[in-house]
């Protein structure tokens, strides 16, 4: 569990050990669980056999390579029959899979060149036969980078711009960064680089062809690896190449650089490098490109084995390209060092005289560099996206263990959800306005509010106000508890000024602690959380206790439910609240009204009612008021507005004050928080698993949501006791029909005698019930039971548009 999750938070430290760091044995990041490792040890041990005996001994501190994927990549396979093909000098079975398709394809759009298809089978059935490692490896990565840094220095710019006290202080820093992780490299390599260096110059002298003396400096270092024939050469190139541009940039103030720089003819050179610039720019393209490719060569050698192997499509196609791409590089490199050869040896008028056709040819090698590159770079992005993929995968796998496992605080998980890219202050108290560390919340009781940055402002002033009270009615320090603010922004969507300045204002309003950034919270703990606890749209708060233990998944629907009552906000806390709680007008009103709650102690009747049509309100509440007067029973009448359509519900509030139809909320923070209320309710049944019929407190309040999707609805209670509730039209028809029914109100009094004859409309009406659940809203049931009939209701998506009284239905 622990080492999945610092898979993906840790790089892998580099060992104390410079030795080890620079001539590893294994892949640092290989792991020995890998299934391709068990047959290395027997494959190498029929291939001493097979092999001939190799003239390079093995070196101390290097050893036989595990890595599958490395092993592909140098030239080597953990299956024997394999191991023996690819390593046969002769009828080389792995040509068909290194040059076909792959050299076609990119040879395609070069048959008119030097470059064919067909030339390149030929050539790299004669690369191929050099190729017979011993199973040593080497870490090339120090090596490439000072060959990096002499050819970034080795320029024209740099010869006639730099001056030479500024280029011996460079070189001396560099020389400082390098030597104590090189020394050890350099002992061992340091003879084979002189040897190659000598052997480009001769043959580059002598005047043969590229691909001749290709093959011989492949056949110098053919019991190394692919990557380290490509990084060894370049290093010889680099060698001869940066000693004539070190010439360059000092032989005009020093003694000893000068005479070298004579024998050499580099002043001649200097003093007409105007005319030969074009070359040097072309060289320079040239070997930018080959640093380039081999950069990208040395990457799939560092892929860690545990995520991607050599069954992977991507990787299998990048390892057999790999060999094609060293050998053009060498070609390019060996293209260099001619070039800069002729300038020492035969002066700078054969250079400017044979430039065209050597620029033909330096052209020619960078296209066909650029197209390997480009190939191996698809390849590699689809091996990282591969990588990133499975990393994440067991991130998130890791993460819902984590809670599983027991903690000595809270540090741990805090740190993981909060900070997982290391930030000193990673919060930000809404009480101090100053950015905190983590330490504060250490075995605290902690709260994540998790929500995106479109939280209403009624949602942050309401949560404010409960927050505020529960830190007022605290007495002692565990009862107490900290709140943090998560902001979740879509990970593929751009963060704009506009998204920073209302996070920025939502922080500003919160007087508890907030996450200091939303690019605190890495994009696969998002997901984590998505996963573990439905996060989507809707916010969630989520209750850890002071050793990081999950106390709820989401206890905001009881903090709107039951306020800083509900401390500890723990799922047992919820479930005792529910077992006390009974169906009255106050679970529905709480302490929102004083109003309603002093009729509820005077005992009288009242009606809360709800909806958005102006016409029902206005018969509703004229036949309400004439069926009590007529009764003679004390009524109140109480608007609550409706969950959506805000505006229309305001248009109501302003009538029913001018027509003084009732008593309402003014506010419509006050109605959204009702209604947030009472899916609050339903949420919270659904999460305890308790969403069953046999639940009465469920069943109203299936209805109510019901009935304020559907328009208009009524509510009747005597006190605290709630009556009956019903839709719109039956609630309407009942005191309309007043007449029809008061006969029985002597005898079973007015409660009983409503309600008998309000279920008899509502069963003659067979009114349909439905339920909207958002996709933001996360945990949403498999399946729901009408309230009315008890049937299994059908599943719908709903499309609504908030300008429009329905939504475009399809079935599910």
């Amino acid at each position: 569990m622990d080492q999945s999750l610092s898979n993906y938070t840790n790089q892998t430290s580099p060992s104390t050990n410079p030795e080890k760091r620079l001539l590893t044995a294994t892949n640092p990041l290989t792991t020995t669980a890998n299934p391709f490792t068990g047959a290395v040890n027997s494959a190498m041990n029929q291939l001493q056999q097979q092999l001939p005996h190799q003239q390079h001994q093995k070196q101390p501190l290097m050893g036989t390579v595990t890595n599958p994927v490395a092993q592909q990549l140098l030239g080597m396979s953990p299956y024997p029959m394999h191991q023996q093909q690819l390593m046969a000098p002769k009828n080389n079975p792995m040509l068909n899979s290194t040059i076909s398709p792959m050299t076609q394809q990119l040879n395609q759009g070069e048959r008119n060149s030097i470059f064919s298809a067909s030339d390149d089978n030929v050539i790299m059935k004669q690369v191929l036969d050099t190729h017979l490692p011993d199973g040593t490896d080497v870490d090339v990565k120090p090596l490439v980078h000072i060959v990096e840094d002499i050819l970034r220095h080795a320029t024209i710019k740099a010869a006639i711009d730099e001056d030479a006290s500024t280029s011996l202080v460079a070189h001396a820093d560099v020389g400082k960064s390098h030597q104590t992780n090189t020394v050890v490299m350099l002992n061992l390599l340091s003879h084979i680089i002189d040897k190659l260096a000598c052997e480009m110059s001769f043959k580059c002298l002598t005047g043969g062809d590229g691909h001749s003396i290709a093959l011989s400096l492949f056949h110098t270092v053919g019991n190394y690896h692919w990557d380290a024939k490509l990084a060894l050469i370049l290093a010889a190139f680099a060698l001869n190449y940066g000693e004539f541009w070190l010439l360059a940039q000092i032989y005009s103030s020093n003694q000893l650089a000068k005479s070298m720089a004579i024998l050499k003819q580099v002043p001649m050179i200097m003093e007409h490098s105007a005319p030969l610039k074009p070359r040097f720019d072309a060289l320079n393209r040239l070997i930018h490109s080959v640093l380039e490719l081999t950069q990208c060569i040395i990457q799939f050698k560092e892929l860690p084995s545990m995520y991607v192997s050599y069954e992977v499509p991507a990787m299998a196609r990048a390892l057999n390209i790999v060999p094609t791409a060293v050998y053009w590089n060498v070609r390019g490199i060996i293209a260099c060092a001619a070039q800069i050869t002729s300038l020492t040896s035969m002066g700078h008028e054969y250079g400017i005289s044979s430039s065209d056709m050597q620029s033909w040819e330096v052209s020619s090698l960078v296209h066909k560099i650029n197209h390997l590159l480009e190939f191996l770079r698809k390849q590699l992005e689809e091996c990282h996206r591969l990588i990133g993929e499975r990393k994440e995968m067991d991130f998130r796998n890791s993460f819902n263990q984590l809670f599983d496992t027991v903690h000595i605080d809270n540090m741990k998980i805090l740190k993981i959800l909060l900070n997982l890219r290391d930030d000193p202050l990673p919060l930000f108290d809404g009480a101090t306005k100053q950015r905190v560390s983590l330490e504060v919340l250490r075995k605290r009781n902690v709260l994540l509010l998790i929500s995106g940055l479109d939280m209403s402002n009624d949602e942050l002033s309401i949560l404010e106000q409960i927050y505020s009270e529960s830190r007022i009615q605290g007495s002692r320090m565990d009862t107490l508890y900290d709140l943090v603010w998560v902001p979740i922004v879509d990970p593929y969507v751009e963060y704009t000024d506009a998204m920073h300045r209302r996070f920025e204002e939502m922080r500003s309003t919160m007087p508890w602690y907030s996450v200091n950034h939303p690019s605190n919270i890495d994009r696969v703990v998002k997901k984590s959380i998505g996963d573990r606890w439905h996060f989507r749209n809707k916010p969630i708060l989520v209750v850890l206790d002071p050793q990081g233990r999950e106390l709820s998944p989401n206890a905001l629907h009881m903090m709107w439910i039951w306020g800083s009552t509900a401390f500890p906000f723990t799922t047992a806390r919820e479930e005792a609240l529910w077992r006390d709680e009974t169906w009255r007008l106050e679970l529905l009103v709480s302490g929102m009204d004083p109003t309603i709650l002093n009729w509820v102690s005077e005992g009288k009747y009242i009606f809360l009612y709800g909806g958005d049509d102006i016409e029902w309100i206005r018969k509703f509440t004229n036949n309400a008021r004439a069926m009590a007067t007529a009764a003679r029973i004390p009524l109140e009448m109480a608007y609550v507005g409706k969950s959506k359509k805000i505006e229309n519900v305001r248009r109501a509030i302003a009538t029913i004050n001018v027509e003084k139809l009732s008593y309402c909320w003014q506010d419509t923070s006050l109605m959204w928080y009702f209604w947030n209320r009472i899916e609050s309710m339903l949420f919270s049944k659904i999460q305890l698993m308790r969403a069953d019929d046999q639940d009465l407190i469920m069943l109203q309040i299936k209805k109510l949501l019901s009935y304020d999707k559907d328009g208009s609805w009524a509510l009747l209670c005597k006190g605290s006791q709630i009556l009956t509730n019903g839709h719109g039209s039956t609630m309407l028809q009942t005191p309309i029909d007043f007449d029809l029914w008061k006969e029985h109100i002597p005898s079973r009094g007015f409660d009983l005698s409503f309600k008998d004859y309000h279920d008899k409309l509502h069963v003659a009406a067979n009114n349909c019930c439905r339920f909207e659940f958002p996709i933001g809203a996360g945990r949403i049931p498999e399946g729901m039971r009408c309230p009315e009939c008890h049937r299994l209701m059908e599943k719908y998506i709903a499309f609504l548009c908030c300008h429009d009284q329905t939504g475009l239905l399809e079935p599910y």
